[in-house]
């Protein structure tokens, strides 16, 4: 199996090296595994599904009121 490094994933997702951090230390992409202080993530995985909110509102419970 071939690995790229994070910053070879960032080129290839067209976003940023600490974005691809991020998705690696929560898990988001398969396969992803820490070798020593490096992150290698195998040439086959697909860029997860951005999850951040975009609007600026947060969904809050609003049973509390």
């Amino acid at each position: 199996m071939e690995y790229l490094s994070i910053r070879e994933t960032a080129e290839k997702w067209g976003i940023s090296i600490r974005r691809v951090q991020t998705l690696c230390s929560t898990n988001r992409i398969e396969g992803a595994t820490k070798v020593g202080y490096y992150w290698v993530i195998p040439s086959t995985a697909e860029k997860p599904k951005d999850e951040r909110i975009r609007s600026g509102k947060y969904v809050k419970d609003q049973t509390k009121q």
